[in-house]
């Protein structure tokens, strides 16, 4: 049962004090018997409807939208995670770097030193040498077989080596390139025993698994950098909740159990029910939040459309013995030479509430459009009909 304030305590007993005041002025003898009103039936004076402030309006069709109460974590893309390893290996000579930095891409993380290193840029330096003179043996060769000098079988020889030469020369360019040295600038006077570690991407560095001297293989993971630029929701929901979500919509979240509430727009819907019957929901996140971080837990709540449906103002809706009921203009009279309003009082159930309005159904066959319902003093009308016995006019 409703708890009032002081005020419309207040409020409710001079209402009671102004309905029950007119059971009891003395009737003259002739008057006729005292009519019998419905159950559902509530009839007030002008004097009355102004001191309760009673207000009507209409039923209206709107679309609500409902919530719906939801978990996950904050995720990030693939592209904007990257784990970076040394393809060969070596020992680590040194970094500055620790979990928290923000890095650039291109940023030196760490430089490797490797003893292949220095074999791999010797044999690239060979092999392009012999490339040149393998290059012009079979420039002179392929001129002089046209003139009838030299034989083909030589000439085959000579293309061959030459051929041979090209690919390992192009292979061990893919291999310094590989590793983090650009053959282009590789010369005889330049070779080195280290390689700077380069960031692939801009963010910061989410884990740190080096140390100086530490020897490290191709497989190990050295850095983990983290672009949280662009994030994402990844929401977890029921599978019979799966239809009421869709492209576009907008979710409110929160990250940590702060107060601060964050936005994000949902992009792609799961395509497939998991084993334990749940749904996935991916969800951009609008702006930016420094202390938000991929892997974090949060409560999220999806704001579900439906379509148009009756509604009235929250106010207009009473609750009384677990039951939801508005009040309707039923019709004017005359009592005594006094103008008398009557109010019915309607059952309807009661859905979802958003923006000051509350979703309802009404019974079979009613006519919501001519319908006009009280929006305020809802709760002093039912005041009155609990009443009734004291407030009969």
């Amino acid at each position: 049962m409703t708890t009032y304030n002081f005020k419309s305590f207040l409020l409710i007993s001079v209402l009671t004090v102004a309905f029950a005041s007119c059971g009891k002025l003395k009737k003259p003898e002739s008057a006729v018997k005292e009519e019998v009103l419905p159950d559902n039936i509530v009839e007030l004076r002008d004097d009355q409807i102004k001191l309760a402030g009673i207000e009507t309006g209409a039923i209206e069709l709107r679309s609500i939208s409902g919530t719906l109460k939801v978990n996950g974590i904050v995720s990030v893309a693939p592209q904007n995670l990257a784990t970076v390893c040394m393809p060969l290996g070596g020992f680590i000579k040194s970094t500055n770097l620790m979990p928290g930095n923000a890095v650039k891409k291109g940023q030196t993380l760490a430089i490797i030193e490797n003893q292949e290193f220095i074999d791999m840029q010797q044999n690239y330096l060979e092999t392009k040498n012999k490339l040149e003179y393998a290059q012009a043996e079979y420039n002179r060769h392929k001129e002089l077989y046209k003139d009838d000098v030299y034989s083909q079988k030589n000439l085959q020889q000579v293309t061959t080596e030459y051929k041979n030469l090209k690919s390992m020369a192009s292979a061990l360019k893919q291999k310094l390139e590989l590793t983090g040295i650009n053959p282009t600038r590789l010369t005889e006077d330049n070779i080195s025993r280290t390689v700077a570690l380069i960031s692939p991407i801009s963010g910061y560095v989410k884990a740190v698994n080096v140390s100086i001297g530490k020897s490290v293989s191709s497989s190990d993971v050295l850095f983990e950098i983290v672009n949280s630029d662009k994030l994402f929701l990844e929401l977890n929901l029921f599978e019979k909740d799966a239809e009421k979500v869709s492209n576009g919509q907008k979710i409110r979240f929160f990250i940590n159990n702060e107060t601060e509430q964050h936005e994000a727009v949902i992009y792609q819907t799961g395509k497939s029910i998991n084993n334990d019957k749940t749904y996935k929901v991916y969800a951009n996140v609008v702006g930016r939040c420094s202390n938000m971080l991929p892997g974090m837990y949060v409560n999220a709540v999806i704001q579900t459309k439906k379509n148009l449906t009756t509604a009235v103002p929250s106010a207009a809706v009473v609750s009384f013995d677990d039951k939801d009921y508005i009040f309707v203009f039923e019709r004017n009279k005359t009592e005594n030479g006094k103008p008398i309003t009557e109010y019915r009082m309607i059952q309807v159930k009661k859905a979802v509430t958003d923006d000051g309005f509350t979703e309802i159904t009404l019974p079979e066959n009613f006519d919501f459009k001519t319908a006009k319902v009280v929006v305020k003093g809802a709760y002093n009308l039912l005041s009155a009909k609990k009443n009734a016995g004291e407030m009969a006019c």
